[in-house]
C-alpha cells in the first residue's frame, strides 16, 4: 500500500508581466467607469472594477499554484483590517445626523458665516483644520466635525465646496502629519526604526514649505471671490438657519466633548457615539420642532420625537425648509449614508489582499527597486511605492508598513539615517491616501464632506505638493541625513 501523494502543484513566483496584468485591468476599468458614469462611478461601477481586478489577480495566483482556500483566507484577513474603519464610518454617519438635528452643525455654520470673510475663507479653513488636527492628531475627526460645518459655511457664502474640501483636507492632513498624537505619525518611525520627535523634526523641512505654498494658493483663489454676491447669499442663509433651528452656543457642547475625548486618545468609536448621544439630548431640549417636522406620522408627540430620533440615527436628518440649497446641505447623515462607502472599502480590501497574498504586489516593488541607483531615485521609488500601495491595497497603514519594511535594508545599505525613510513614508503614504477614491481615507473624506474625491483632489494643494518637494530634496540631497552624521551628533551630545 502506497502513501498518499500531495498533488498540489508547487507555488511559482509571479513575473513582472503577471503583476502588471491585474493592475492594468483595474486602471482601465476605473478609467472607463469614470468615463461612463462620471461622478456616480463610486456608487457601484468602481466596486465592480475592483472585484474584477481581484478576480484577475486570483486567477494568476491559481495559475502559479496558489490554492483558492489560501486566497480566500487572505481575503477574509484583508477585510478584517477594514472592519474598524467601517465601524467608525457608521458611527460618523450617526454623528452627522444627530449633530444636524441638535443644531450643532447649523450653529457652527452660523458662527462661521459671521466670523469668516469670503476673501480669506479658503486659507482660514485650512489654518483652522490644521490647528485642530495638530492638537488632537486625527484628520478623520476634523473632517467629521469642523469640516462639515465649513462645507456648510462655504455653501452659505456661495463659495466652492470642492475648494473648501481641498482646504479642509490640506489643513487636516498637515496637522495629523505633524501631531505626536497621530497614529500614522507614530507608526512611520516605529516601522523605520527611529525616534518619534526626531521623525517630526525631520518632517518640518518638507511639510512646512508645502503648507506655506498651499496657503498662498488658497489666498490667491480667495482674491477672485465676488464679495457682493457672497454677502447676498450670507444674509439669506443666516435667516434660513435661524428660522429652522435654535442657534445657541450650548449647541457646541458635543463638539467640545468630542475634541476633549479625542485629545485624550480615547477609543474613537465610543468617543464619536458619545458626541452623538449628547447631541440627541440637546435636540430633545432645544430642537423639538425640527424633530417633529421630520417626514412621517406618529400617534402622539412623544412617539413622533422617538421616531424622528430613530430615523435620524439610521437614515439621517431631513430638512424641508423650502430652500433647495439649505435642504440639500442639512439632509445628511445616518448609518445608511455610509453603506456605499463601506461597500467601496470592502471591495478595495479584497483587491489589495489578493495582490498581496499572490506575491504580485511584492513583485512590483522588487521590480521598482531594480531602478534604484542613487539616493534620489531611492527616495522617488519609496514615494512611488507608497502611492502605489494606497492605490492597490486601499489602506494608508499598509502604505506605510509595507514599503517601510521592504526598503529599510536598502536605506541601511546606502548609509542613510532611518529618519529619512520615516519622513518619506509620511510624505507620500499618509497624505496621498485621501486622494484615492477607493482608499479608506478617500472614501471617508468623500462620504463625510459630501464631495467626490476627484472633485476635491485638484484643490488638495498640500497633499499634492508635499511628495513633489520630498522628491526634489532627494535628488538635490537637501536635508538627507547620512547615518554617520547622526552617530556623530549623538556622540557629541553625550561627550
Amino acid at each position: 500500500m502506497t502513501d498518499s501523494i500531495d498533488t498540489q502543484p508547487p507555488v511559482v513566483n509571479p513575473t513582472v508581466l503577471q503583476a502588471l496584468i491585474p493592475v492594468g485591468a483595474l486602471v482601465a476599468l476605473l478609467s472607463f467607469s469614470v468615463y461612463l458614469f462620471g461622478e456616480d462611478a463610486s456608487y457601484g461601477p468602481n466596486q465592480i472594477a475592483l472585484c474584477v481586478g481581484a478576480a484577475v489577480a486570483a486567477l494568476i495566483g491559481w495559475n502559479n499554484g496558489q490554492a483558492w482556500k489560501d486566497v480566500e483566507a487572505a481575503i477574509v484577513a484583508g477585510i478584517s483590517v477594514a472592519i474598524k474603519p467601517c465601524l467608525i464610518l457608521f458611527s460618523v454617519g450617526v454623528l452627522i445626523g444627530t449633530w444636524i438635528m441638535a443644531g450643532t452643525v447649523p450653529t457652527m455654520i452660523y458662527y462661521s458665516l459671521l466670523i469668516l470673510d469670503p476673501s480669506i475663507f479658503y486659507a482660514a479653513t485650512c489654518v483652522i483644520c490644521a490647528f485642530i488636527a495638530l492638537s488632537i492628531g486625527s484628520s478623520w475627526t476634523v473632517a467629521g466635525t469642523v469640516g462639515i460645518a465649513l462645507i456648510g459655511a462655504a455653501a452659505g457664502l456661495g463659495l466652492s465646496v470642492e475648494i473648501t474640501a481641498g482646504a479642509i483636507i490640506s489643513g487636516a492632513y498637515f496637522g495629523d502629519k505633524m501631531s505626536p498624537l497621530s497614529e500614522t505619525t507614530n507608526l512611520a518611525p516605529a516601522v523605520a526604526g527611529t525616534d518619534l520627535f526626531t521623525h517630526i523634526g525631520h518632517m518640518v523641512w518638507t511639510t512646512v514649505p508645502s503648507i506655506v505654498i498651499a496657503l498662498i494658493l488658497f489666498v490667491i483663489i480667495g482674491l477672485n471671490i465676488d464679495a457682493q454676491s457672497s454677502a447676498d447669499d450670507l444674509a439669506i442663509t443666516l435667516q434660513l438657519i435661524t428660522e429652522n433651528f435654535s442657534i445657541n452656543p450650548v449647541m457646541l457642547l458635543p463638539v467640545a466633548v468630542l475634541l476633549v475625548m479625542a485629545n485624550k486618545k480615547l477609543p474613537p468609536i465610543p468617543t464619536i457615539l458619545s458626541g452623538a448621544m449628547i447631541a440627541v439630548a440637546l435636540a430633545l431640549v432645544f430642537q423639538r420642532q425640527a424633530i417633529l417636522a421630520l417626514p412621517g406620522e406618529a400617534p402622539n408627540a412623544a412617539l413622533a420625537l422617538f421616531r424622528g430620533i430613530w430615523l435620524t440615527l439610521f437614515d439621517g436628518f431631513v430638512l424641508q425648509s423650502g430652500n433647495a440649497t439649505l435642504d440639500d446641505l442639512m439632509t445628511r447623515g445616518g448609518m445608511s449614508s455610509m453603506l456605499n462607502t463601506v461597500w467601496l472599502i470592502l471591495c478595495a480590501m479584497v483587491f489589495g489582499a489578493v495582490m498581496d497574498h499572490t506575491g504580485l504586489l511584492r513583485c512590483l516593488v522588487n521590480y521598482a527597486l531594480s531602478f534604484v541607483h542613487s539616493t534620489g531615485s531611492l527616495i522617488a521609488t519609496t514615494i512611488a511605492t507608497c502611492i502605489g500601495a494606497n492605490l492597490i491595497t486601499s489602506d494608508q497603514y499598509i502604505s506605510l508598513v509595507l514599503p517601510g519594511r521592504m526598503y529599510k535594508l536598502e536605506y541601511q545599505n546606502r548609509n542613510l539615517d532611518m529618519k529619512n525613510l520615516s519622513r518619506t513614508l509620511e510624505d507620500s503614504g499618509t497624505i496621498t491616501s485621501p486622494l484615492v477614491p477607493w482608499n479608506t481615507c478617500g472614501a471617508y473624506m468623500a462620504g463625510t464632506l459630501g464631495v467626490a474625491t476627484f472633485a476635491y483632489l485638484p484643490y488638495c494643494f498640500f497633499n499634492l505638493i508635499n511628495p513633489v518637494i520630498a522628491t526634489i530634496y532627494g535628488f538635490i540631497g537637501f536635508k538627507i541625513t547620512p547615518m554617520e552624521e547622526e552617530i556623530a551628533d549623538t556622540a557629541t551630545s553625550t561627550a
